[in-house]
Formats: C-alpha cells, structure tokens, sequence
C-alpha cells in the first residue's frame, strides 16, 4: 500500500506557474503509474496527466498539454505537476493517483486558484 501527500497549491494570477509535489510513503513509487486529477464543487473528477513507472510516458487531457508538465523523481519517492499559463477554469483541487494491477489510491488533495 502507499500513502500520497500533495503539496504546492495555492492562490495565483491568470498567467502564472505553480508546482505541485506529490510525497509518497509505503511502498516505493516506482512500482505504480502514477497521475493527477482534479475535482471542482458539483463536477466529476478529471484526468489532469499521468507518467508511466519509469517516466518514459506522459499523458494529457487535452485542456492541459502544453502548460502543464507531469514529472517524477522515483528516487525520492515524489511526482510533480508543473502548471504554467494557469487559467481561472484550472481552479479545482488537485489529487494526486498511484495506480497498479487496477487499484488506485488517492493523496487527500491541494487547492488550487487563479484568479482573473
């Protein structure tokens, strides 16, 4: 089993960059596909970007790629999401996801606002 602790949200301006880090403690996280989901009152989670085990792989949604870049460090056990160009309709909370054999665990998520 694995425990994900998200990190780096915050408040920031149309147009600016945040980074979010994902900690995971338990089993090593190279073991898992690890990704990032979002989540706003009243709407389904969605997929943000995922990276395979060994980082060879990237995914994203659509509204994403090409401002948002999905990274990961599996010698410190730790995934990044580095957002640029934020827009006012990336505001969500933000999970961060390991996944293996089909179970999937979820960190408890970080706000995440821009302004206009």
């Amino acid at each position: 089993q694995v425990q994900l602790v998200e990190s780096g949200g915050g408040l920031v301006q149309a147009g600016g960059s945040l980074r979010l880090s994902c900690a995971a403690s338990g089993r090593t996280v190279s073991s898992y596909r690890m990704g990032w989901f979002r989540q706003v009152p009243g709407k389904a989670r969605e997929f943000v970007a995922a990276i395979s085990r060994s980082g060879g792989y990237t995914y994203y949604a659509d509204s994403v790629k090409g401002r948002f870049t999905i990274s990961r460090f599996n010698a410190k056990n730790t995934v990044y999401l580095q957002m640029n160009s934020l827009k006012p309709e990336d505001t969500a909370v933000y999970y961060c996801n390991a996944e293996v054999n089909a179970v999937h665990y979820w960190g408890q998520g970080t706000q995440v606002t821009v302004s206009s």
